[in-house]
């Protein structure tokens, strides 16, 4: 069927845009943001994705402030038009590729939260390595992505209190990413039931500082064998700059999978490593409520129905810590670059999620904590 899309040049394969390339029911295409202010009192996450193959379209906003854990999201059919970006009350607006988008929730939602956000890149796109995975031959991930840092302008409402968003004080990074990654209801596990889930050891950081930004990232398997990885340096007006391999240690809350700080390394083959101090400033649990595989009843390409908008409130300290386990956080973090003798800061996204078995860090299974 065609759509508006295909009036455009823009064809990869000989279908009409609205049918991608494979059948696989776990297509996506997603757009992802954060926005904070320099000062790390608050920590906004939203994002937005569509699943042709399911025929579904959701979004989502969740906000850590002081102990409260705060979301909205909604979900509805995918209609005709790909390049309708609404679901519900949340927009988003591209409004120069690659450098401006607006992202709007409408005032009036159950989750008593809303923002009218215009991001502006200061860096350019930087396209990362392809990812890709398999488990008992079935391609569990096959995604492209790139991602960017920029400033914020707007306001963002909580409630009763509405704060001025200002590029000099407003920081964030986005991405875009879209290919073949588990969405929607759970698939019957057959055989994977016997074989063992698949761990899932991630770290993603991206950095912002005075004069470039940094973006580095980590899958590995059990025995810390590399699936996807990558460090790059990313400046205004200069070609991206290889850092080398990456190298992690972090620190765990004891009898816990919580971690508590982290020290990053890019080696090189030759030369110095620059070394990153990683202080986490404030933990979204981008899992509880969004849709990212913890909530049965609301997952990302879940069907809800035609429209359905609904808010969430919990309260940071009574999420489950054994649910923690299972869910990747999004940390607001400070980072210190140690490069040639001299110090750099910069602040911005630490991502990781520790679940399952990990030789280096010693969890042998999915509910050990760190002794």
């Amino acid at each position: 069927m065609l759509s508006p899309m295909d009036d455009f040049p823009i064809h990869q394969v000989a279908q009409p845009i609205r049918q991608v390339a494979t059948s696989d029911r776990n297509f996506y295409d997603r757009y992802y943001f954060n926005c904070y202010p320099v000062g790390g009192e608050l920590f906004l996450i939203v994002g937005f994705g569509q699943y042709p193959n399911l025929g579904v379209v959701d979004g989502f906003a969740v906000l850590r402030r002081g102990d409260d854990h705060i979301v909205f999201r909604a979900s509805k059919a995918l209609g005709a038009d790909r390049s309708d970006t609404t679901v519900g009350p949340l927009r988003i607006e591209v409004l120069e590729g690659l450098q401006r988008l607006r992202v709007v929730l409408e005032t009036g939602t159950a989750a008593d939260l809303a923002f009218d956000l215009t991001f502006d890149a200061n860096v350019p796109a930087f396209e990362e390595p392809r990812h890709f995975r398999r488990q008992l031959e079935r391609v569990t991930f096959d995604t492209a992505r790139f991602v960017q840092t920029g400033t914020w302008t707007g306001e963002l409402t909580v409630g009763d209190d509405t704060m001025a968003v200002s590029p000099e004080t407003w920081r964030g990074n986005r991405d875009r990413s879209w290919g073949v990654r588990p969405v929607g209801e759970p698939e019957p596990a057959g055989r994977r039931a016997v074989d063992g889930v698949q761990n899932f050891f991630w770290i993603y950081s991206v950095m912002a500082f005075d004069d470039y930004s940094v973006f580095t990232f980590v899958q590995e398997d059990e025995r810390g064998r590399r699936i996807v990885e990558d460090a790059t340096r990313v400046w205004p007006d200069r070609e991206p700059e290889w850092l080398g391999r990456p190298e992690h240690e972090l620190e765990f809350a004891t009898g816990t999978r919580d971690v508590t700080g982290a020290v990053l390394k890019f080696v090189p083959p030759v030369g110095e490593p620059i070394t990153v101090r990683c202080e986490l400033l404030l933990a979204n649990y981008i899992g509880i409520g969004t849709g990212y595989g913890l909530d049965a009843d609301w997952r990302h390409g879940m069907w809800q129905g035609d429209l359905v908008v609904q808010g969430l409130r919990k309260t940071v300290s009574e999420i489950d810590p054994a649910l923690r386990m299972f869910c990747p956080v999004d940390h607001l973090a400070r980072f210190e670059l140690l490069e040639g003798g001299q110090t750099h800061s910069g602040t911005g996204l630490f991502e990781v999620g520790v679940i399952g078995p990990h030789d280096k860090y010693g969890f042998t299974g999915f509910v050990d904590g760190k002794s």
